[in-house]
């Protein structure tokens, strides 16, 4: 455990007490319902506020300007897709298969105010949704990725992704059958994680 902790994560990201709070009910709730539910990876829980809650909030200053509308995919507990709708992103779609994180995601939304639609869904069964930003966060390949957002993003929204080591050759992989412009960021809780943000997404 790395001791850090809500006060840590304020000092980190400069949110305002409200959101904070908001959070801390967040976390509580994460712990209370991790032992019914594998929403993260156990050994990650006391560490919590540094592996899920500011790796999630990272993306918030790399939102594009005027971010109004925000898919996440495979949201699981919601890192990052529930994060950044606490922290301020208007109208937020969490994507999520599993009915019991679905359950999970809609009492946290509640409990904190949190402007989300859950879609207890398969991603690419999901449609008529336009947003401005795709998220995901350790859920599959860059060319499963891009293939997915696509349809809400097209080559107009962007994409922002927390990936791991295997970045370089992903885009290898995926610059088979997608064009884009990319721009990487060092991960501020992953000395070995880089945020990915994509934009001008098209078909090879």
């Amino acid at each position: 455990m790395s001791g850090f902790d809500a006060v840590a994560f304020q000092e980190a990201t400069g949110v305002s007490r409200e959101t904070l709070d908001r959070l801390i009910a967040y976390e509580a709730l994460l712990r209370k319902w991790q032992p019914k539910i594998n929403l993260v990876g156990p050994s990650t829980l006391p560490d919590a506020w540094k592996r899920h809650v500011l790796d999630s909030a990272q993306l918030y200053p790399l939102l594009p300007d005027g971010t109004r509308v925000l898919v996440d995919l495979g949201s699981g507990a919601g890192f990052p897709g529930l994060v950044l709708a606490i922290l301020g992103v208007p109208q937020v779609h969490l994507i999520e298969s599993d009915v019991r994180k679905c359950a999970f995601l809609r009492e946290v939304a509640r409990v904190c105010e949190a402007p989300v639609t859950v879609h207890t869904k398969r991603i690419e069964t999901v449609s008529g949704i336009e947003a401005d930003v795709v998220t995901a966060r350790a859920l599959a390949p860059l060319a499963d990725l891009f293939g997915w957002a696509y349809p809400f993003i097209g080559s107009r929204g962007k994409c922002l992704f927390l990936k791991g080591a295997a970045l370089d050759d992903e885009l290898t992989a995926a610059t088979q059958y997608w064009t884009l412009v990319p721009e990487r960021f060092d991960s501020r809780t992953d000395p070995s994680g880089t945020i990915l943000r994509v934009s001008h997404l098209e078909r090879a």
